[in-house]
C-alpha cells in the first residue's frame, strides 16, 4: 500500500494551524511552531506536540486519524481556529473535517522536517528555525534570503528544500518561481540538504539579480 503523503500533509497542516498556532496566538501572540523529534510542537502555551500520528498533551496521547480539529481542541481545552487576520493562505481544513492521517506518511514527513531543521541549524548556528502554520514549512531568513523545507504544496507535491531570495537571481541554480527548489528524495541526509542551502547562500551573493 502506498502511503498517503498528500492527505496526511493536509491533515497535519490543519492540526498545526487550527489546534496549535491559532490557540497559541490567542494566548501568547505568537504563531511560531517548532520541529521536534517525530513531529512538531507549540513553543509556548498550550504545550502540545504531534509525534507521528498522535497528539500529545502532557500525559494524554490522542490518535489523529479519524478525529477532527474541533474534537482535538475540546480534548486539550484549546480554542480551535486559525490565527486571525495574519495571512491569507493556510491549510484549508475545516475544524469539523475528519482527519485522514496515515502513520507511515506522518513519520516520513516528520523525518523531512527534522532533516530540514538540522540542516538549517548547521547553516546558521544559533538560529532557531520556525515551523510556520501558513505554508507548513520549517524555515529561517538570512540576509534577505529564505531557506527552508516544505512537506509539499501546490508548487511541488512532494517534500522539498528551497532557497528563496527576496530579490530573484539569474542562473541555472534558480529553477523555481521563488528561487531554487530540490526534492528531498534527491538530497539524501542532512548533509546533502545543508550543501544545497550553502550553495544557495553562495549563489545568492554571486549571481546577478533578475530585474523585473
Amino acid at each position: 500500500m502506498t502511503m498517503d503523503l498528500i492527505g496526511t500533509r493536509r491533515a497535519l497542516h490543519g492540526v498545526a494551524e487550527l489546534v496549535f498556532a491559532g490557540p497559541q496566538h490567542r494566548r501568547s501572540g505568537s504563531i511560531r511552531l517548532g520541529v521536534v523529534q517525530g513531529g512538531f510542537a507549540t513553543v509556548t502555551e498550550p504545550r502540545l506536540r504531534v509525534v507521528g500520528s498522535e497528539l500529545v498533551a502532557g500525559e494524554r496521547v490522542i490518535p489523529l486519524n479519524g478525529t477532527s480539529c474541533r474534537e482535538l481542541g475540546a480534548a486539550v481545552e484549546a480554542e480551535v481556529g486559525p490565527p486571525e487576520g495574519l495571512y491569507g493562505d493556510g491549510s484549508g481544513v475545516d475544524p469539523d473535517e475528519v482527519l485522514d492521517v496515515d502513520a507511515e506518511a506522518a513519520e516520513h514527513l516528520a523525518q523531512c522536517f527534522v532533516r530540514g531543521d538540522e540542516a538549517l541549524r548547521r547553516l546558521a548556528p544559533g538560529s532557531e528555525p520556525v515551523l510556520w502554520p501558513e505554508h507548513f514549512d520549517v524555515a529561517i531568513v538570512l540576509d534577505e534570503v529564505n531557506y527552508g523545507v516544505s512537506p509539499g504544496d501546490a508548487y511541488l507535491s512532494e517534500p522539498y528544500a528551497y532557497v528563496g531570495p527576496y530579490r530573484p537571481r539569474l542562473g541555472v541554480f534558480w529553477n523555481a518561481p521563488f528561487g531554487a527548489a530540490r526534492p528531498l528524495r534527491l538530497l539524501p541526509g542532512t548533509t546533502a540538504v545543508h550543501a544545497f542551502f550553502a550553495e544557495g547562500r553562495d549563489r545568492a551573493v554571486g549571481d546577478p539579480v533578475r530585474e523585473p
